[in-house]
């Protein structure tokens, strides 16, 4: 079988700690034959650690999408410039697996989707939290209707205090914002995709400038201290979306909140046979799944059992980025369509925009 042959576009640390070596341990599938960053060290060192013997490495993008070798670009960068690299993508013949969120705004999904449909080629966005064991069993379990009609959904990507300090996170221009677009994402797409409804009526958010910008708030950050001078974005984010089934999702996200309970690419789930949540982030030791129904007359709650450790012995879940990557590959090897498809994370994309234009303009945005 001919290996594809990939190239990452952005060689920061989403590449390097997801994909790059997720990719490594594929590579009886594909491997890595361009690098391109702005920072020409970074691709360079990429193309050491990572690539083939002979592999190219560029500051242009546009010079590695005008390589023919290359079949499958992965698009790393900051959220501004995913349209732009994924258009041209699609242009120059190329698979695109895009790095979360699509976009900063809908308005340019919109353009990465027409550019796709045109293209007759694959296209995926970098969701790996749909790949974790237990988000794998809530959503057999939901569509199985094991929870009945699910009328209303929660969706966790609250941090107490970890606010990433480094690379342009910080940056309103370069990011389109903060917690909500970075991490109100993950938890997004997983709370859509378990209800299996990506039809959004309305849509009404706040969003906080609270904590970022003050000097005597920084303590206690996961990473150290932020610069509060450089701080442009939201520090939290809440949002209401009723989609045209009548059904409600409440979304949450912050870097910085003076809250206990800390839930990432977490959801909750209120059916009309039962409940479910997935519990993930800094409040918990392991990610759990918890089911809550009535049996025999009586209020029950089910966990799912830890995974524990046998030594000498691996166990038989790949981690996330590795199982999204392999998932990919066999995708485009198979023409199959992804697990990720592009219509979902366009809604998701939609609902985020439509979050921050609420919060904008103070009113209910309607999209259906």
């Amino acid at each position: 079988m001919k290996k594809l042959k990939i190239g990452i576009i952005g060689c920061g640390g989403i590449a390097n700690n997801k994909h790059m070596p997720s990719l490594a341990k594929l590579n009886h599938l594909a491997e890595m034959v361009a690098f391109c960053d702005i920072i020409h060290e970074k691709a360079v060192s990429a193309a050491q650690k990572f690539g083939t013997p002979d592999a190219k490495v560029y500051t242009d993008y546009r010079e590695l999408l005008a390589n023919e070798e290359v079949d499958v670009v992965h698009i790393c960068t900051p959220n501004v410039s995913h349209r732009e690299i994924t258009v041209a993508a699609f242009a120059a013949g190329k698979h695109v697996m895009c790095e979360k969120p699509m976009a900063h705004t809908a308005e340019d999904a919109q353009h990465m989707i027409d550019a796709w449909k045109k293209s007759g080629k694959m296209f995926t966005i970098g969701y790996q939290n749909r790949f974790r064991p237990e988000v794998q069993m809530l959503k057999n379990c939901c569509e199985n209707g094991e929870l009945g009609e699910i009328y209303y959904g929660k969706a966790h990507a609250v941090r107490r205090r970890a606010v990433p300090n480094w690379g342009v996170f910080l940056d309103k221009d370069k990011q389109g914002g903060g917690p909500l677009i970075d991490i109100g994402t993950h938890a997004l797409d997983l709370t859509l995709w378990f209800m299996d409804n990506y039809e959004p009526y309305s849509v009404s958010g706040t969003v906080f400038h609270k904590l970022g910008s003050l000097p005597e708030a920084v303590g206690g950050n996961m990473w150290g201290p932020w610069d509060h001078t450089k701080y442009e974005v939201e520090d939290s984010a809440f949002g209401y979306v009723k989609m045209k089934n009548g059904a409600l999702i409440y979304i949450e996200a912050s870097w910085a909140l003076n809250i206990l309970e800390s839930k990432e690419a977490s959801a909750t789930l209120c059916g009309t046979k039962a409940g479910a949540e997935i519990r993930s982030g800094m409040s918990y030791p392991v990610d759990n799944l918890i089911f809550n129904r009535v049996k025999a007359g009586m209020l029950v709650e089910e966990s799912l059992t830890p995974k524990g450790n046998v030594a000498y012995f691996e166990g038989v879940h790949e981690p996330p980025g590795i199982a999204e990557a392999r998932q990919w590959l066999t995708a485009i090897i198979e023409d199959r369509e992804p697990l990720v498809k592009p219509e979902q994370t366009f809604v998701v994309t939609k609902i985020l925009d439509a979050v921050y234009r609420s919060a904008r303009e103070g009113k209910e945005i309607i999209l259906g």
